[in-house]
This record gives C-alpha cells, structure tokens and sequence, in this order.
C-alpha cells in the first residue's frame, strides 16, 4: 500500500524528462514548421511538403528503409538463429555487439577506403583481371554499409526471442509430422514475432532519418528525410521546411511504431489472473 501511495511521486523525474527533452522538443519543431523565412506565421511549408519533389523524396525514403530493413532482417534472423544453437552465445553476440561501439564516422570513413578506387575490393578485381569497378558513390554500396551498422541492432532483439523459446513446442511439432519448414512456418516464426517486430522498428525508423552515410558513402546521389532536413537547416537555411519535414518525420515513425507495435496479450491476462 505504501508503495502505491508513493508511486505518483517516484514518477515525477520520469514526467519531468519526458516534458522537457521529448514533448517540449516536438513542440518547438511544430512551432518553426509554421514560420516562413522571415518569420511570419504560415501553412506554405505543409503545402510545398506536398509537391512533386517532397513527395518523391519521400518514397526515395520509404524505400531504402525498407532494402535496409528486409537485408537486414534476411542476414540476423539464420544468424540469431545459429548463435542461440551454439555453446558460447555470450561471446558471439559480444563479438556482434562491439563494431556498434565503434563510432560511425570512422566506420564510415573505413569503408570508404574499402570501397574506393585504390581499395582493396578493386585491389582483388584487378589481381583476377577484372578493371577496377566505381563501388564507392552507389545505390548498392549505401545500402550495404547502411545493413552492416543496423545488423547487431536486428539480431539482438531476434536472438532473445529465440532465446526464450521453448525447444518441447518445437520437438511436439517434429513429433507430430510437421516439416523443418512447416515448423519454422507454424510454430517459431510466430512465437518470435516480437522480436522480428522489435528489430524492423530498430532498423527502418534510423533508416529514414539516415544524413551522414548518404553523403559519405551514396555522394548524395541518395536523398533521404534526414539529408533533406539537414540541407534545409544547414545550406539554405530555410528552418520552417526543415521543421515541416522533422514534422512528418516524426509522424511516420509514430505510424510505424503502431504497426509494428507488440500485444502481450498473454501477459495482460495473467496479470489479471493473478
């Protein structure tokens, strides 16, 4: 009884942060997306956010989101699966985990080196007769160096889903007839699904936001929301679109995050039940 009495208080700091470095945050980002450049209160950044170019940019987006996401998710799921079959997982996911210490530019600018014209994948092609190929400022050699720094953040949630599955559901669905396919189909695939759901949200709402790798590794040949938002602020210095983009930015993650959002309905139910 106590602690309930106590627990609006205990809550008090968690309010405090969530007020001031996520609702105030927000609200200064609506409140700029409504000013044009000289300050003057306006719904023209919502309306040129509509035109072809915002639009198309937009798509752009969605859709290197999504090859970054699906690579992703097609690379960690036989991974997680493999680690959790294997005696030393602590130290393979250990060995997962540390690259995503490592800071992101230096990682960035590693695979620049890698990809360059000098590097040592052209180094490879030129030994076997093959002439050195452009790697470096493509589609192919963004979304590669894109999957490689959101791989641990899709694997982590995976491997503990896998983790925590029961082996006598599996062994019940062997016993029973079911196929290696159709127990992966009917019986894990499901019961991990949260995980599968923790790692899209991990990987696709970073993925949209994405600035730095497009202009380092792409050469701006790919334009995401972040790039955009980030040419608005810094080049032509136009805050209200930026903040009108940064709006829609954040509304498409909230949408994602509801889709992708877990039901533990069994968990609701036992604590109801006890």
């Amino acid at each position: 009884m106590r602690n309930n009495k106590n627990s609006p208080f205990t809550l008090v700091p968690y309010y405090l942060w969530i007020a001031l470095f996520v609702i105030a945050p927000i609200i200064l980002v609506v409140y700029y997306s409504l000013l044009d450049l000289n300050g003057n209160f306006t719904f023209a950044n919502y309306q040129n956010f509509f035109t072809g170019v915002y639009l198309k940019m937009t798509l752009s987006s969605f859709w290197y989101a999504f090859l970054i996401t699906v690579f992703s998710l097609l690379v960690s799921y036989p991974t997680a699966y493999l680690i959790t079959k294997t005696k030393q997982k602590q130290l393979w996911l250990i060995l997962i985990i540390i690259p995503s210490w490592i800071n992101l530019l230096l990682k960035t600018y590693a695979f620049i080196g890698i990809f360059g014209m000098s590097g040592p994948i052209n180094a490879v092609l030129k030994t076997i007769g093959i002439p050195e190929q452009q790697i470096l400022f493509t589609d192919a050699s963004f979304v590669f160096v894109a999957v490689y720094i959101f791989i641990p953040f899709m694997i982590l949630p995976i491997f503990n889903a896998l983790d925590k599955l029961n082996p006598a559901l599996i062994y019940a669905s062997r016993d029973l007839g079911a196929s290696k396919l159709t127990t992966f189909r009917r019986v894990i695939l499901p019961l991990t699904m949260n995980g599968v759901k923790s790692g899209i949200q991990a990987v696709f709402i970073p993925s949209l936001s994405l600035f730095m790798i497009t202009r380092l590794i792409a050469g701006n040949r790919v334009i995401t929301l972040g790039t955009a938002i980030e040419q608005q602020f810094l080049v032509t210095q136009n805050w209200g679109m930026g903040s009108t983009i940064a709006v829609f930015l954040i509304l498409f993650m909230f949408i994602i995050m509801l889709l992708t959002g877990q039901k533990e309905k069994g968990a609701s139910q036992n604590g109801k039940a006890k």
